[in-house]
């Protein structure tokens, strides 16, 4: 869930809102959401049952636990519109007009590299390397079958891995709006308090908890 902070800045009122465009990792939020009712069941059970300074500890865990495992697995999703990309990470939110975008670049991760040099990875989209290993498959038997020699671009596409076709697409919308009125701007990277608040004070308190044993 977004925060008022995460919005993206209002347009400008003399033309129409580009739709974003919202990518993120299926496996993540499923992972994420049966690590939370893990965490729950567990916690819970802790609190309910436990005695002594246990269910001080299982609710200091809670607090900790749960905005890492929300940060790390819910909360990752890239926007991209016409005007800008929008990157929320774990910890961050990055805004980079497409002005300010230099690369895309695809290898064990998906980063982003703006004109300063400066990289950020794009936790919503991760690499699959068995993916990239069965769409290179797919694409040398297209190519064996095509009796002209040459595999059609249709078919060169759909042999794409999901995550480098993303890309892809990220990249053509990055050439194609460099130089447009509304893609021009600063770079921009917000912290995430609202996630590194509460691991924090749950960290503490689990650090008091077990110092004074």
């Amino acid at each position: 869930m977004t925060t008022p902070d995460d919005q993206p800045p209002v347009p400008d009122a003399s033309r129409p809102e580009s739709k974003d465009r919202i990518y993120r990792s299926h496996a993540g939020i499923a992972s994420g959401v049966l690590l939370l009712a893990l965490a729950g069941w567990l916690g819970i059970d802790a609190l309910v049952s436990g005695h002594g300074r246990t269910p001080w500890l299982a609710l200091a865990a809670l607090i900790l636990l749960i905005p890492l495992v929300v940060a790390f697995t819910l909360r990752p999703a890239v926007y991209a519109n016409e005007d800008r990309l929008r990157i929320r990470n774990p910890f961050r939110v990055i805004v980079l007009p497409w002005s300010k975008v230099a690369s895309l670049r695809s290898g064990f991760s998906n980063e982003v590299i703006d004109t300063s040099g400066t990289k950020f990875q794009l936790w919503a989209i991760p690499v699959s390397l068995r993916a990239r290993k069965s769409a290179a498959r797919r694409q040398a038997r297209s190519a064996a079958a095509d009796s002209s020699g040459r595999t059609s671009s249709v078919m060169t596409g759909s042999t794409r891995s999901p995550s480098d076709q993303i890309m892809d697409d990220l990249r053509e919308l990055a050439e194609a709006r460099a130089a447009a009125e509304g893609a021009q701007g600063e770079v921009s990277v917000r912290w995430a308090y609202e996630v590194l608040g509460p691991a924090l004070a749950g960290a503490a308190v689990l650090a008091i908890l077990l110092a004074v044993g």
